[in-house]
């Protein structure tokens, strides 16, 4: 299949195209990459392109594998020592995805070389290039009309540095990426400027100089289709043209942005040597870049005259890198002062390479290579410099023998973090939550580090994922191959972790973590584990975890991706606050009058489309199994029924069964009746109960923006939307039925004839209400229930089935369906995407199109291979911080959006301290334990805290039960009671209880305390 036409394999590119649009998807399908250096960041970059999907990569290398290699270029193999690493990762390159031609090339590239061959290439991405080269490559790049887009990136020890150019006028078709902002209009002002003010006081999100459209604007009609310039006022208004000339506002309005693409300006590396534009990544060391630029150049000219690098502990190699350093600051526009410091750490560790750095900064410059193709995204202008100085220790005490080459493939980490560090890392044993994309690039970076291979110290990996591998998995969870389809993830990542270092020692497990698995994952089971990786895509799991990790005071670094977007929290005991300390306000819930009669935009009528599907597919014939499952004996329930008895629970199960379809027809026909009732009679129904005219008590109109009117719709099944809602819900309500269907009893013109013959309810008005207050959340499907009028109608259905003749034990069943959006063979998608855009129609809402549906139906997160290895890179580099034990001030946070791009690293939050009384005080990591006995009272219990403690507990609470509670009545007797009758008994030998203490004050709330550990028996027990 061509790369060209890869949009007809939606399902291996089902998540990056949420990011990537398919514009920008059939230009990378056509461009071709020249990617010279394959070592450990080459390859890093070449996995995250040919995921990507270009079209060809021409991978260059002309050196010769080494063993130290094993420790950063995880497709080499030990047998490839000695190989060319371009030819030798060639095949595993190709491996990734069928659509990308990937190809080697090991000619020598030199001063002397004829350049004229990268005229066949969009793009060229050097790594272990001399500068001099680097230039000479860049103006020959620059010069080209269109120009080649250039890329120099490269990892030194701890330290790293891209650089971009992509020509004089590169132009920017979308800077952000983000979707072009849309809402309400309250009020538009006939003055100049005209003044507009946001519905509801909601924030606009607008930057002065955007630009944006109006439409459905009432009186002043001239706005609508016209694109008008924005100056922002306040976060609610903003002005735009002159409009004191133009008829008054009436109502109604929306205002859409509109993307503009922008022009970026791009200088030569020969120029941007002596005035370097960089990205300021660590805010807390904002001189960094400038200096890396320094110590990195020093390091260029060192390496030239002596062909060599720095000796590690070599004083005189320091003084001579220094001296180039301050050179190299005389040469730049504007001098700065060299920092010692980062000229000593780089002649140190320049003959190392740190695997994290090369997975972050992969990821990084593997978005750049894409921007460059696409002009999707804004790129870094021009400089990217960021170290990890960190994990190197105090300069002033480090042991250099420690720095030292021996041999062995953790040889580009030992040079970087010292043979100790590495040891420790060989002895971590690390509990990693999930297998999926950032799952599989952790295992990934821990295979090169080492992490858990000293088996005789304790040293393992416990991996756990329930799921299996599905095709769309391929684009971004790079361990697994179409081969694995269907295999367990965490099996199988293991699998190919250990192929990446055979010393690996690794446990997958396939059980899902939560209260469910405790028994599994136990607190004992988390005590023994050095950290937890959380490698999860939902908040639930995410939170569950850090409860844990902090129950058992076990770090925790968590990290997650959307798009290109990523973050990595850091969680250390004692030191950060936990991951549940700020948590994210929970997305609106969208009122449900508005979902259900008064929707607005295309979200609503999806979401109501997903509602439904669940409410016909799954709840109802979920409750109707369950109920004649739960009866002892349906046929007598049945004679019960007929006998006029209503038992509990009875009247929706008895409903599905007396229109229960028993044939294909009969799915037509149910599905031609519910178009009819969703599309026409809900329309005049509200209608009917507000009229266009209605006005509301303040003398307003009722239907103004930003309610629509609705349209009714007249069905034809000519008009291809009509017709798949038919065919999407006839299959589904056959599949629930249990009833088989035939490529002809799909085909159109079976189809048409079948329809011809159906006569559908003409309208009848209700007298039913219809809720119009915003501030009524979604009902639950539970709540669901016929009223009177229709429960009388359904014993009379049930009465004409009946005598219809015996109904059957499989007439008393349906099948519940589990939506599912990755197959688009079942209907599921079909259904949504046919009955969300009728209801858009019906509404005047702009419809979706496949991809949009899906994934708002599907709640799917977008997700690329780019942004998982930078956000995993950013997670391995934490892991060495914490196997090493650093301070507060050496660990780092991180937000990352290589779209615009930003790379922010903060420093975790401190843990906060809750005073109790006095000098007595507690944080989240704190845990009182007490150990009790099998006659130890209540009584006892609060003794013993107030002893060893220092404060008398007033309340004593275990979950949700209260064990004590002065005020209510009876638990006064309870302080004679053991606490082993008193507690809920659980398996373990402890339990967790909640206690408050009386306040300093009387009249003050009683004071929180940290949680005790009551231990049922006593230590020597």
């Amino acid at each position: 299949m061509d790369a060209a036409n890869m949009d007809i394999d939606d399902s291996l590119y089902s998540r990056q195209r949420y990011v990537l649009d398919d514009d920008a998807m059939r230009q990378m399908a056509r461009s071709s990459v020249f990617l010279s250096g394959l070592g450990g960041l080459g390859v890093e970059i070449a996995k995250n392109i040919v995921l990507a999907g270009v079209k060809l990569l021409n991978v260059h290398d002309t050196r010769l594998a080494t063993i130290a290699d094993l420790g950063t270029q995880f497709f080499l193999r030990e047998d490839d020592v000695g190989r060319n690493r371009a030819v030798a990762s060639v095949e595993r390159l190709k491996e990734l995805n069928p659509y990308v031609s990937v190809s080697s090339s090991t000619h020598p590239l030199n001063y002397d070389t004829d350049l004229v061959f990268l005229k066949e290439y969009q793009c060229v991405v050097m790594t272990d290039c001399p500068l001099a080269l680097q230039c000479k490559l860049d103006s020959f790049c620059h010069s080209q009309e269109p120009p080649i887009k250039f890329i120099s990136t490269d990892v030194r020890g701890v330290f790293c540095r891209t650089f971009c150019d992509f020509g004089e006028r590169f132009e920017v078709l979308d800077p952000t990426g983000e979707a072009p902002k849309e809402f309400f209009i309250q009020s538009i002002s006939q003055s100049n400027p005209g003044v507009v003010v946001t519905m509801d006081n909601r924030a606009h999100g607008l930057e002065t100089g955007d630009r944006l459209t109006f439409k459905e604007v009432h009186g002043m009609t001239s706005l609508n289709g016209c694109t008008h310039t924005v100056t922002v006022l306040s976060p609610y208004m903003f002005s735009i043209c002159d409009t004191s000339s133009l008829p008054a506002y009436l109502h109604g309005g929306m205002a859409k942005q509109v993307k503009v693409p922008k022009m970026v300006h791009f200088e030569s590396l020969e120029k941007q040597l002596a005035k370097p534009t960089c990205l300021v990544v660590d805010y807390s060391k904002p001189e960094a870049p400038l200096q890396i630029h320094l110590a990195l150049l020093a390091l260029e000219h060192f390496e030239k005259q002596h062909g060599r690098l720095p000796t590690a502990g070599c004083a005189d190699d320091v003084k001579e890198l220094c001296s180039l350093a301050e050179a190299e600051s005389e040469r730049l526009c504007d001098k700065v002062s060299v920092e010692r410091r980062v000229v000593e750490c780089a002649a140190l560790v320049a003959g190392g390479q740190l695997a994290a750095l090369t997975a972050a900064l992969g990821g990084v410059v593997g978005q750049e290579v894409l921007k460059a193709l696409t002009g999707k995204f804004g790129p870094i202008q021009q400089w990217l410099y960021f170290d990890a100085m960190e994990v190197v220790g105090n300069l002033e005490n480090v042991d250099s023998e420690g720095f030292k080459a021996r041999g062995d493939r953790y040889d580009a980490l030992r040079l970087c973090v010292g043979d100790a560090v590495c040891e420790k890392l060989h002895k971590l044993s690390v509990f990693m939550v999930g297998c999926g994309a950032i799952g599989c690039e952790m295992l990934k970076n821990m295979a090169l580090l080492g992490v858990g291979t000293d088996q005789e110290h304790g040293g393992l990996v416990t991996i756990t994922d329930p799921d299996l591998i599905e095709k769309s998995n391929l684009n971004r969870q790079f361990l697994f191959r179409s081969r694995h389809i269907q295999k367990p993830k965490s099996t199988t990542g293991a699998t190919v972790a250990r192929d990446i270092n055979p010393q690996l020692h690794v446990e997958p497990r396939l059980d899902r973590v939560g209260p469910a698995t405790e028994a599994k994952f136990s607190d004992d089971f988390l005590c023994r584990q050095s950290l937890v990786l959380n490698a999860l895509d939902n908040v639930e799991a995410r939170r569950y975890m850090d409860s844990r990790c902090v129950s058992n005071q076990r770090p925790l670094i968590d990290s997650g991706t959307m798009g290109t977007k990523g973050h990595v929290e850091v969680v250390v005991p004692h030191l950060t606050e936990s991951y549940n300390s700020q948590r994210d306000p929970l997305d609106e819930e969208v009122p449900f009058c508005m979902l259900k009669s008064f929707p607005n935009v295309i979200e609503h009528t999806i979401q109501w489309a997903r509602d439904k599907f669940e409410s016909a597919f799954t709840y109802k014939p979920s409750i109707f199994s369950k109920f004649w499952e739960s009866q002892q004996s349906p046929k007598r329930l049945l004679e019960r029924l007929r006998a006029g008895e209503s038992p509990e629970g009875a009247i929706q199960p008895v409903k599905l069964l007396s229109r229960r379809c028993t044939c294909w027809e009969e799915c037509v026909t149910l599905a031609r009746v519910k178009f009819e009732k969703y599309f026409n009679h809900k329309a005049k129904q509200l209608l009917h109960a507000f009229p266009l005219d209605t006005r509301l008590k303040d003398g307003s109109l009722f239907w103004q923006s930003p309610k629509r009117p609705p349209t009714p719709i007249i069905f034809d099944p000519s008009i291809q939307l009509h017709f798949s809602f038919i065919v999407s819900t006839a299959r589904l309500f056959a599949e629930v039925c249990g009833i088989p269907y035939t490529e002809q009893n799909l085909s159109k013109e079976f189809i048409l004839e079948k329809l011809e013959s159906i006569t559908v309810p003409e309208f009848r008005p209700s007298s039913k209400q219809i809720e119009t207050d915003d501030g009524i959340k979604k009902v639950e499907l539970a709540k669901l229930a016929p009223s009177g009028e229709e429960e009388s109608q359904v014993w009379q259905l049930l009465d004409r089935t009946i005598k219809e003749g015996p109904i059957s034990e499989a007439n008393l069943r349906l099948k519940a369906l589990e939506f599912e959006k990755d197959d688009d063979c079942n209907a599921h998608v079909d259904f949504i995407l046919a009955a969300s855009n009728l209801r858009a129609c019906m509404y005047s809402i702009d419809l979706a199109d496949r991809p949009q549906t899906k994934r708002i139906a599907g709640r799917i997160i977008p997700a690329i291979a780019t942004t998982t290895a930078a956000v995993s890179g950013l997670v391995a580099l934490e892991l060495i911080k914490v196997a090493q034990g650093v301070k507060l001030e050496d660990l780092k946070n991180c937000f990352l959006n290589l779209g615009i791009p930003v790379l922010l690293l903060s420093e975790p939050a401190p843990v906060k301290r809750t005073p109790i009384r006095g000098d007595l005080s507690f944080t989240i990591w704190d845990k009182w334990e007490i150990h009790g006995s099998e006659d130890f009272t209540l009584q006892d219990f609060i003794r013993a805290v107030k002893e060893k403690y220092g404060v008398e507990p007033t309340m004593v609470v275990q979950g949700v039960k209260m064990v004590y509670v002065p005020i209510m009545p009876g638990h006064s007797k309870r302080l004679k009671q053991t606490m082993n009758k008193l507690l809920k008994q659980t398996e373990r030998r402890y339990v967790d209880l909640t206690l408050s203490f009386a306040p300093e004050t009387p009249g003050e709330d009683d004071l929180p305390g940290p949680p005790v550990r009551y231990f049922l028996c006593r230590a020597a027990d």
